[in-house]
């Protein structure tokens, strides 16, 4: 801890951003530990899991694009001050691996357990994809993890832990078994989930559909003429009836295949961040059905 303390305090004589190297500040009453989690899909999860027992913060914000995330000063002071931390792992947060090394805060990696789906092409052929969050599935995993990891922190609570585990696996089980239900009537060449990024092969898994995409991982930024080919072709060849993109990227892309093939868009999906309180995915649940809904409602004709 102490070389991290040390980071922090460099980085406040630079810049105007820290004011103080210590732990809390004087006027901060909350003394629950302090759970850190490295984006806001799994802050949310967490806080389910805690109730009101731990103190559950997210280093990025709602909206971020958590790939390529630049690390600020104010978040090297969040994890001096963490009793635990939590991240999802599967190659996803680089960016963060010296904070998780430096501090002495135990570290736990929530996707530990799941059978990861390897990246099928490009530079990170081969590599795990990371999004295993968008399962329900894999993440009553997630849960799992976490009510370990916060019972081993907290023993005195373990009951209350395991409790809220076990009713937020239940909602998560609702969830799946609706979005399975109101797809298995389709037929098997329009069981297609098309995306701009190769971010729902978990989804698409849960629920029995084959997953295409534009581009493999979003830090590519720039689609090819050749992907956006290839994504019409199979579009056409299967009569996929809408096609889909994340919140966090252009659907320009996108749009060239509606154009090409008369498929409908079906809609945004949100996949790497929660919405702000007022938006439309606040929480993790409020993604999944949304991801859900809009699919269905899009392969479907059904409305959402």
């Amino acid at each position: 801890m102490a070389n991290l303390r040390k980071a922090v305090c460099a980085l406040a004589a630079s810049t105007l951003v820290l004011t103080a190297c210590g732990g809390p500040s004087a006027g901060d009453s909350d003394h629950r530990p302090v759970v850190l989690t490295t984006f806001t899909v799994l802050a949310d999860i967490a806080s389910n899991v805690a109730g009101d027992k731990l103190r559950v913060e997210s280093i990025t914000k709602p909206g971020a694009e958590i790939h390529g995330y630049e690390p600020t000063p104010d978040d090297i002071k969040k994890a001096a001050k963490a009793d635990l931390i939590l991240d999802n792992g599967l190659n996803l947060e680089a960016w963060f691996a010296r904070f998780v090394k430096e501090s002495d805060a135990p570290h736990k990696v929530v996707s530990e357990g799941v059978q990861p789906i390897a990246i099928g092409e490009d530079a990170y052929q081969g590599k795990p994809n990371p999004h295993a969050w968008m399962s329900p599935t894999n993440v009553g995993i997630y849960v799992d993890n976490m009510v370990k990891a916060f019972s081993e922190l907290s023993s005195g609570d373990a009951a209350v832990f395991t409790a809220n585990g076990d009713a937020y696996k239940a909602k998560l089980k609702g969830v799946r078994d609706e979005m399975t239900g109101a797809l298995s009537g389709l037929p098997e060449n329009e069981r297609a989930l098309v995306s701009c990024e190769g971010a729902f092969s978990y989804l698409a898994r849960d629920a029995g559909l084959t997953e295409r995409y534009i581009w493999a991982v979003n830090a590519e930024q720039q689609a090819t003429p050749q992907q956006i080919t290839r994504a019409i072709e199979f579009v056409k060849q299967n009569k996929v009836p809408a096609v889909f993109c994340e919140s966090t990227v252009s659907d320009a892309p996108m749009r060239q295949v509606v154009s090409a093939t008369g498929a409908a868009f079906g809609g945004v999906l949100y996949v790497d961040s929660l919405s702000g309180p007022e938006g439309p995915v606040p929480t993790y649940l409020d993604l999944i059905r949304h991801d859900s809904k809009t699919i269905v409602a899009g392969l479907t004709g059904a409305k959402p």
